[in-house]
């Protein structure tokens, strides 16, 4: 009986085997087309397999040539480029964009910063941009309106260190109309360069830098390693004091130390009022972010920022807006949601208020977190250090 049911035989015939014709029935039809189907991926597999050994040896033999002009090896160039494409984000492709000078590949080495801006290839993809003079494109990208973009590159930029980047920063740093967190990450990297701090310090000087920009250029100053940066800019600047009185330390210093973990889960639960705005795991007031996961998002670094200096590192989502009524009160809240009829906000207290837009005379989103600035005054620098402690170790579960 026919496995197909009783379909004609047909008579195509199949490759010879041991020497003699095969009739192919239906049913061997079948399985040779689920033959070629199943096997058919990994045969192209193996071309691919050997055109990417073919021009992995292509491109080892152009390193080999010098002055080479690609225009005139077409084969060799699409040999390159195929083989960038294996390899990219790597070390490697790295080294052969600039070993060629492919400056076509300026938008993927944007690109390339944005997603690691703070690893090595990431520096070295801005230093290679830097390098092909596609400052144009860099300034046009920090000019967006995407801010998470932008501080990205301003972070790569100074990580690099590179004096060129300086127009750049100071760029943003002295544009108001650009947000505190970016300006703020630019003071960050400026200060990363002896250039740069000495930039920020003629700007302290002159009063002419933002006051809400004292906090990231106080760090960046009286943590220079110039006795004279350090010096002249204790003149004009200071960092906060804690709770006892003591000024507190640089960041740089601060992550250098280690603190408590248990100590620092107390101190969030009480004298830090953390849990009073943020929930970790189920526990505490959802007001700002959820902490739960967090630090498998942040570094040191960032953590003492974030709370020392909160209207530099407002999220996304969580940014505050101030309301003017028609009675004269101003309300301050997270937005919630707006309609055609009213707006919502969510108070520090966890509070969520609507008011008609129609008693409402103006709304704007504010450049001052919701989080309160001083938080530092009612801790010492160990709580402050036990409880960043903490926070690093909310991750996400393996």
């Amino acid at each position: 009986m026919d496995p197909l049911g009783g379909l004609t035989r047909g008579t195509f015939v199949f490759p010879p085997e041991s020497g003699s014709a095969m009739l192919l029935t239906p049913t061997r039809l079948l399985f040779a087309v689920l033959f070629c189907l199943c096997l058919a991926p990994l045969f192209a597999q193996e071309v691919t397999d050997a055109t990417r050994a073919k021009d992995a040896r292509r491109v080892k033999a152009l390193l080999r040539l010098e002055n080479v002009d690609l225009e005139t090896l077409p084969e060799a160039k699409a040999s390159l480029l195929r083989h960038l494409a294996t390899i990219h984000g790597s070390d490697e492709y790295i080294e052969l964009v600039r070993r060629f000078q492919l400056k076509d590949a300026q938008p993927d080495l944007l690109r390339l910063v944005i997603e690691k801006g703070e690893e090595t290839v990431g520096v070295e993809a801005m230093k290679t941009l830097l390098d092909f003079g596609a400052t144009e494109a860099i300034t046009k990208e920090l000019g967006g309106k995407d801010d998470v973009r932008a501080i990205k590159l301003v972070a790569a930029l100074g990580l690099l260190g590179d004096p060129r980047a300086n127009p750049m920063l100071f760029a943003a740093i002295e544009n108001s109309e650009r947000s505190v967190p970016l300006r703020s990450a630019a003071v960050v990297a400026a200060g990363k360069s002896k250039a740069g701090q000495e930039q920020l310090l003629k700007l302290v000087e002159a009063g002419t830098l933002a006051k809400e920009l004292n906090f990231p250029a106080a760090n960046a100053l009286l943590s220079s390693s110039d006795a004279a940066i350090k010096t002249a800019a204790s003149k004009h600047l200071t960092l906060p004091a804690t709770a006892d009185s003591k000024p507190l330390p640089p960041v740089a210093e601060l992550v250098k130390r280690s603190g408590n973990i248990a100590a620092g889960k107390q101190v969030f639960a009480t004298v830090g009022t953390c849990i009073k705005c943020h929930k970790v795991r189920g526990d505490g007031k959802d007001v700002g972010p959820d902490l739960s996961e967090i630090g498998s998002k942040l570094s040191k670094e960032a953590f003492y920022v974030s709370i020392l200096d909160p209207s530099a590192g407002i999220s996304h989502n969580f940014e505050t807006y101030t309301l003017l009524l028609a009675d004269g009160t101003v309300q301050n809240g997270i937005l919630v949601s707006q309609t055609d009829a009213d707006i919502q906000i969510k108070t520090a207290e966890a509070i969520v208020k609507k008011f008609p837009l129609a008693e409402v005379s103006e709304y704007k989103k504010s450049t001052v977190s919701l989080m309160p600035a001083d938080l530092q005054k009612a801790l010492t620098a160990q709580n402050l250090v036990d409880v960043v402690e903490y926070l690093t170790t909310l991750k996400k579960p393996n």
